[in-house]
């Protein structure tokens, strides 16, 4: 069954997810990077939340908004790369009212496909499309096996979880922290992980109204 979704509400449980870890995703990101993940994706969700009140109503245009409000307060690449995962999710659902279980499914998959395109990365080069696509994976897998779609989202949780996890053993091959080589194995890769706290906090204020 379709519902209509309250977008500021979910908008919110995102951002406030955001915050809620930025201490924890900047500290991942200083063991390859620049240790400031954190607080750039903070810094960039809280100006969102700033104007969000003032912004329409619909889930597509909000989500739109906070991507071109992550790609005008982000420097570096994790802007354009945050600003297209959330512009492309808006885009999947433009013009619905409601919002169904394959909504949900078209929006991950336009998302992969912007951040791939914009990024270049592929599964394996430690980077969010690492957890990502196995979010995506893990929702469809769970849908076509005739599961409901709480459980379904929870599966999309539990598969973008051992998605990030799984970069941990990987060499990076994108971003600054490619340079390293080999050194660059050992450690989550931070924007893996922020990926992860935003699928979980997207899927868990979803469940709400599907």
């Amino acid at each position: 069954m379709a519902e209509k979704i309250d977008g500021k509400d979910v908008i919110r449980s995102v951002i406030s997810a955001v915050e809620e870890h930025k201490g924890w995703l900047s500290e991942i990101d200083g063991a390859i990077g620049d240790g400031d993940h954190g607080i750039n994706m903070s810094k960039g969700c809280g100006m969102a939340l700033k104007s969000l009140d003032d912004q329409e109503d619909s889930f597509s245009g909000l989500l739109r908004y906070l991507g071109m409000t992550l790609v005008s307060n982000i420097g570096g690449a994790m802007g354009p790369i945050y600003g297209t995962f959330f512009m492309r999710m808006g885009k999947a659902i433009e013009g619905k009212e409601t919002m169904g279980k394959e909504d949900l499914a078209e929006m991950l998959k336009s998302a992969l496909e912007g951040v791939k395109k914009r990024g270049g990365a592929e599964v394996g080069d430690k980077t969010l499309v690492d957890t990502l696509e196995p979010a995506l994976n893990g929702y469809r897998s769970a849908l076509e096996s005739g599961k409901a779609i709480h459980e379904s989202i929870d599966a999309m949780i539990q598969s973008a979880h051992e998605g990030m996890k799984s970069t941990e053993s990987l060499v990076a091959k994108k971003g600054r922290s490619s340079r390293l080589g080999e050194r660059s194995k050992g450690t989550i890769d931070a924007g893996a992980a922020s990926c992860y706290v935003i699928l979980r906090a997207l899927g868990e204020s979803l469940k709400k109204y599907l």
